[in-house]
């Protein structure tokens, strides 16, 4: 149980899976930069965690064949990429803020694109004054968190494509008792499959209180 729930593979990030919800024109410009079309070429993203953010770069940096750096492991950005996803610019110290400054001017005289999130605009990041200004020069999208009707309905919509159907009640026992971040709800709702189809049980309250139980235990 300990394998199935906490080492459970995830679905890759892409595009086309992320559940856009109030963030459509933020998906469209996304695209546009993945793929080469849009003029702007420096983007910054901000949202509070869980909505998104990090889905967003990783699946950018794959469909536009670039790279993709979570901040809480870098302070330089050695790389001859065209496409570079910054995730998590808060968590840099000063070196990191001055490689991701010169990385910047970089991309940008050579007509590359850079993707960059925090958990806030660039102006309230804390970060040194010039890197802030050039981040906000480009696009700054608020990633915004699903509702949880929506919600409701991407896990609804998962359970579909994977071929069982889930019942209103269970899904609102789920979002009651995990972490509500869909990441972690579509996580556990394989996780649920998995364990349903190795136990022989339905989807039920029960079968979840179980799992959710056994989970805590490991």
């Amino acid at each position: 149980m300990k394998q199935l729930l906490l080492d459970f593979p995830s679905q890759s990030p892409t595009l086309a899976n992320f559940v856009p919800g109030e963030n459509g024109e933020l998906l469209y410009q996304l695209r546009e930069l993945a793929a080469g079309r849009s003029k702007e070429r420096m983007v910054y993203l901000w949202g509070e965690a869980g909505c998104g953010r990090t889905h967003l770069l990783r699946a950018c940096a794959e469909e536009a064949h670039g790279i993709y750096v979570s901040c809480g492991s870098a302070s330089t950005f050695d790389c001859e990429s065209g496409f570079v996803a910054v995730d998590d610019a808060g968590a840099l110290n000063e070196a990191g803020q001055i490689a991701l400054f010169h990385l910047y001017n970089r991309l940008k005289e050579a007509g590359g694109a850079l993707l960059v999130s925090g958990d806030a605009p660039p102006a309230r990041m804390g970060l040194r004054e010039d890197l802030a200004t050039r981040l906000g020069w480009g696009l700054v999208y608020q990633v915004r968190s699903l509702l949880d009707e929506e919600k409701r309905s991407a896990l609804s919509a998962h359970a579909k494509a994977m071929g069982f159907e889930i019942s209103v009640e269970v899904v609102d026992y789920l979002m009651h008792h995990i972490r509500r971040d869909l990441h972690t709800l579509m996580k556990m709702l394989d996780a649920l499959d998995e364990f349903s189809r190795e136990a022989k049980r339905p989807i039920t309250i029960p079968l979840l209180k179980e799992v959710i139980e056994r989970m805590k235990c490991a």
